[in-house]
């Protein structure tokens, strides 16, 4: 079915780079690369998500947000403070849209060492993408589908980098196991990661918000750092060397 393997695809593919550029990289700078490969990255997050683009400056802030405020009222997306994923991930839409607009006021400590690229983001942020990159996926799915169901895929596709954000934080927040007593209620929800690449290593990563490699037990596998190491290996990339375990 090629609207199944081309779903895989896109989301495998859309959450790697929400993973590493936007979070690893843009929101904790957990590893650093030359200028060409930043705009590499941004593009290619831009081309995943789509019609769902996430800006990595408004990201970085969000997310920032988050780990200072973790599970209070004042953290942007707290599950204890919201009855379902969906009016969770519209409150974070509403604080996201007005750092991506810079109508927010955020603290200082929450701005600057994240890549911007004005062109690109005023471009993926714009309604007239955003309604072509839709419009794409319509027509292929309009294209290769093969049964009615499949279309039930097709809002997923349209909404990437938002569905990967409640996922993560309603989860990972909410559902699993603890390694680490922290001041939140972070939890890791997969010891192997597949379906987020790692980003369901919540706690893990509450406990040691710097650290690349979000598993911390001998059973747990990061899809996302394995990569990481590998792009380091090829000298692509640089990580940041963190001291002491998790």
């Amino acid at each position: 079915m090629p609207i199944v393997l081309l779903f895989v695809l896109h989301w495998m593919a859309a959450v790697f780079f929400q993973s590493s550029f936007q979070h690893r990289y843009a929101a904790h700078r957990m590893f650093s690369m030359g200028k060409r490969v930043e705009r590499l990255f941004h593009l290619c997050t831009y081309v995943t998500q789509g019609s769902s683009y996430l800006s990595p400056r408004a990201y970085a802030i969000l997310h920032r947000e988050h780990h200072a405020y973790a599970d209070t009222e004042r953290d942007p997306h707290a599950p204890g403070f919201f009855s379902n994923a969906v009016t969770m991930m519209w409150a974070t839409a509403q604080r996201y849209g007005a750092h991506l607009d810079r109508t927010s006021s955020p603290e200082p400590r929450f701005l600057g060492g994240y890549p911007e690229w004005p062109l690109i983001d005023r471009l993926a942020s714009s309604w007239t993408s955003r309604l072509a990159w839709g419009t794409a996926w319509t027509l292929l799915y309009l294209w290769l589908a093969t049964a009615w169901w499949q279309f039930l895929l097709l809002p997923i596709q349209w909404a990437m980098g938002p569905v990967h954000g409640a996922i993560v934080n309603w989860c990972g927040h909410r559902y699993g196991y603890r390694n680490f007593r922290t001041r939140d209620r972070s939890r890791n929800s997969l010891p192997i990661d597949l379906l987020t690449l790692g980003e369901l290593f919540q706690n893990n990563h509450h406990r040691a918000a710097g650290r690349a490699n979000f598993a911390a037990r001998w059973f747990e596998v990061d899809p996302t750092y394995l990569v990481l190491r590998l792009l380091a290996w090829t000298g692509l990339i640089r990580l940041v060397p963190t001291t002491g375990e998790v």
